[in-house]
């Protein structure tokens, strides 16, 4: 029986603190849902962000049927579901778990595994067997049913985008090797390849034990000892250690064709386009441009990637580059989503626009975001830009950006680069002084 929850929980405390869970664990899920002012609201995780066509169909029925018809992309690759009835009851679960999406009633909220949307695409060693595998341990652990729908596990290919988003455990695959790094710390711990996805189960149910004081969700929520307690215990029973600080800044796939050494050429230096990628506007999808995806996945690789940055990736094959540097096919394909309101090029005033849902599904939200940040479009910024509805901030992207904030005093507007952020300013009610003054924090 789906139930509705309460209004989420504030995030726990900062880095250093006690985080006890006085009002439980409130991240929704397919089987708790959370109140909302649209409507109640359903996470469906999506581990890796990866989902056949098939798969895919069933979440679109879902939101045809139970709730408003559109699907929303998380910073996590997840899709939300949003205008649901809260007594809706099992239909959106059964119908789910029959299309394979909820392997673990138990495990449904455990289940936060971002990986590298370009694995195996663009020259970088796929890490579909280790994303496998992972969710299988996950879903075989009784512990991890413990984990807070806020811990994050990541799988990074060795192009540095995931492991920058600041993860709970996190694998990085180096040669034939990978390094396993706990929380933000500097220092990974080397293993092979193949024992990285236990080591990382192993790192979480550790966590666990060493959360049962503080009650924290996150590693970075214990308290400094016993965070530093937990990177040793993790340590002996892994590798070497090495030191790799943890990327500044997650880069998202460029929108259009993903490109790599055609491998059907080896004696060549052809290149083929072996997948395309998008952006959509606000992470939000309308029940047509979901279908249309589906449909080019189907055409193709019969998988999409939904990415940490609210944007898909299709893997293809596509074929070869021609003379012109473009794969007939992928333009084909590109010029379709285009044409569907998809950010499919770097020159869309869309890229790099974010905002969390606003008012009015949120209650919490002091304005229409989302309609504001439509407003202020224009020229492509240096920096991407998130709009929050609250000083929550739900859903902000991590490393550099600009942050847009309501507040009773107008909209704040300062520069994030990683825990720093730069002097303030406010607009009051003037959005054709507030789109000015975000264009010129973007440059």
């Amino acid at each position: 029986m789906l139930a509705a929850m309460p209004d989420s929980a504030p995030s726990p405390l900062s880095a250093g603190g006690t985080s006890p869970r006085d009002g439980g664990d409130a991240c929704p899920g397919t089987l708790r849902l959370h109140r909302a002012d649209d409507g109640a609201l359903a996470r469906v995780r999506i581990p890796g962000g990866v989902l056949s066509a098939d798969r895919a169909d069933a979440l679109l029925a879902v939101a045809g049927r139970f709730g408003d018809g559109e699907l929303h992309l998380t910073s996590r690759g997840n899709v939300q579901l949003r205008g649901l009835d809260a007594e809706c009851g099992g239909g959106p679960a059964e119908l789910l778990g029959a299309a394979g999406l909820l392997p673990s009633a138990a495990h449904e909220r455990a289940r936060n595994i971002v990986a590298s949307p370009l694995a195996g695409l663009d020259g970088s060693p796929s890490v579909g067997g280790w994303l496998s595998e992972l969710d299988s341990l996950v879903c075989g652990s009784a512990a991890a049913a413990a984990l807070s729908g806020r811990f994050l596990f990541a799988l990074d290919s060795g192009r540095g985008d995931v492991d920058a988003l600041g993860a709970d455990v996190t694998l990085i695959a180096e040669g034939g090797d990978c390094l396993l790094r706990v929380g933000a710390a500097d220092e990974v711990f080397r293993l092979p390849s193949a024992d990285g996805p236990r080591a990382a189960l192993l790192a979480a149910e550790l966590f666990l034990r060493a959360a049962r004081d503080s009650g924290a969700w996150r590693v970075k929520d214990l308290p400094d000892d016993v965070r530093t307690a937990l990177v040793r215990a993790v340590g002996a029973t892994a590798g070497p250690v090495v030191h790799r600080p943890r990327p500044r800044t997650a880069k998202a796939p460029a929108p259009g064709p993903v490109t790599a050494p055609d491998s059907s050429t080896p004696a060549t230096t052809t290149t083929a386009v072996t997948a395309i990628s998008v952006g959509v506007p606000l992470g939000r999808l309308a029940p047509a441009q979901w279908r249309l995806l589906t449909e080019t996945a189907r055409r193709y690789g019969n998988e999409l990637r939904l990415t940490p940055w609210r944007g898909i990736v299709i893997p293809g094959p596509f074929g070869p580059t021609g003379q012109s540097g473009r794969s007939g096919r992928a333009a084909e394909a590109l010029d379709a989503l285009a044409a569907a309101g998809l950010i499919t090029g770097p020159d869309s005033p869309w890229t790099g626009v974010g905002a969390c849902i606003g008012h009015p599904g949120c209650a919490k939200s002091l304005s229409d975001v989302r309609a504001e940040a439509g407003a202020a479009v224009g020229p492509v910024g240096r920096l991407p830009v998130y709009w929050s509805g609250c000083e929550r901030r739900c859903g902000h992207p991590h490393g550099e950006w600009i942050d847009v904030v309501v507040t009773p005093g107008g909209h704040r507007i300062s520069h994030v680069r990683g825990e720093h952020r730069a002097p303030r300013t406010v607009v009051r009610n003037d959005p054709a002084a507030l789109a000015s003054a975000v264009s010129e924090a973007r440059a």
